[in-house]
């Protein structure tokens, strides 16, 4: 009997209660058939996520605080990882219905390409909306989605790039740029990701942060220091 292919890999750092929904609605790609094991990697959290996962059959690492940052943590998730293909998604994200579907397809029709979800929020307002729509249109035209859009990719193309680099930040970009546009594209099905940074930080101010914080790493720019803009 064939192995389920895919490998699901969940850096967390205190990530409930968005953590429970996201693991809830991996469920059903068990009974699906598709997913083969779903790692959680945690940086030392303060709340129970590294509990849950353990108790709904996750495998569980920790990095310690030293180990935080997502790359480091999505570099241990896929070495851990047992599929043929691993879906990289973060802990406060929940794929939207359709999401099985949209995988099964793309692994057995598109196994040269990587592909992500369209990006939603949590909130429905017309600042989420907006920032949703600019960042499906950037991945789209650019071909660089961000992490919380999650990202699908055969272990083969995840290896043959050279993975994901434990740098302080931008470990998302880095990655999308060694891919290419030419082998990502959108998936059919959404995933609904936590709208609390931007209600925090603020509906403007958060997004024209990130965009200076790219733009700073399309530049050149080393991510440690970036990191200490980011803070």
């Amino acid at each position: 009997m064939t192995s389920p292919p895919l490998s699901i890999v969940i850096p967390t750092l205190n990530a409930m209660p968005r953590l429970a929904d996201c693991l809830a609605t991996l469920v059903a790609g068990l009974g699906a058939g598709l997913v083969r094991d779903v790692v959680v990697v945690d940086a030392s959290s303060s709340d129970q996520g590294a509990e849950l996962a353990l108790d709904m059959g996750c495998t569980v690492l920790q990095v310690g605080s030293a180990g935080r940052g997502r790359g480091q943590q999505l570099a241990a998730g896929a070495i851990a990882a047992k599929g043929d293909w691993i879906l990289f998604l973060h802990g406060d994200s929940v794929p939207l219905e359709g999401w099985i579907a949209a995988c099964q397809v793309h692994i057995a029709t598109a196994p040269r390409q990587a592909a992500y979800f369209r990006l939603d929020f949590d909130e429905h307002e017309a600042p989420a909306r907006r920032i949703a729509f600019w960042a499906n249109w950037r991945a789209r035209l650019f071909g660089l989605p961000y992490g919380d859009q999650g990202l699908l990719i055969s272990r083969s193309m995840y290896e043959a790039v050279g993975g994901f680099q434990p740098i302080a930040l931008m470990e998302d970009v880095d990655l999308v740029r060694k891919l290419g546009k030419a082998r990502l594209r959108a998936l059919p099905a959404s995933v609904q990701t936590s709208a609390e940074r931007y209600r925090r930080g603020g509906w403007w101010f958060v997004p024209l942060r990130n965009l200076v914080l790219l733009a700073a790493f399309l530049c050149g720019i080393s991510p440690d220091r970036i990191k200490g803009w980011y803070q």
